[in-house]
């Protein structure tokens, strides 16, 4: 009974890692394999917890924005942002359309990835379906490199 305790613990960590700015699933694999999941498990319950997210964030993120946009404390990061998401996004976006929201999501590099797609697609104001079925499936692929690369490093270190 507590390692059952302990294994749904470690996949809490895990999926919580994966829903999280920032982390995502980049972190939440290794992190998974590190708590002693297997990779497989670490990178589907990442994935789960990346994926999850997502169509909460883009109905939630242009209300949130504009709200705290207003408030004096919030109004200069939510500027900054804006800002810096679409000077990294717009371009890529505009000329490849879904196709180039799929590729700066499904490229698992520091600050890509399933939030930042999620506000890309609201300041674009892309069609809701759309959005969600392109992060969707670049979450699927960013998971898919990621454990492919935390695999071979597990399993050199294993040799």
């Amino acid at each position: 009974m507590l390692g059952l305790i302990e294994e749904v613990k470690r996949e809490i960590l895990v999926i919580v890692m994966a829903a999280m700015p920032i982390s995502e699933l980049r972190g939440a694999i290794p992190l998974g394999i590190s708590l002693g999941l297997s990779p497989i498990h670490s990178t589907i319950i990442s994935i789960i917890g990346n994926m999850a997210i997502v169509p909460i964030l883009l109905k939630i993120l242009n209300p949130v924005m504009n709200y705290f946009e207003k408030t004096v404390l919030f109004s200069k990061f939510i500027s900054w942002v804006k800002r810096r998401t679409l000077k990294k996004t717009r371009d890529t976006i505009r000329k490849y359309s879904v196709w180039g929201l799929f590729l700066f999501v499904a490229i698992p590099i520091p600050t890509t990835g399933a939030w930042t797609g999620c506000v890309a697609a609201t300041l674009l104001k892309m069609d809701y379906k759309k959005a969600l079925l392109v992060i969707l499936s670049g979450v699927l692929v960013a998971g898919i490199i990621v454990y492919t690369v935390s695999y071979s490093i597990v399993a050199n270190i294993s040799l």
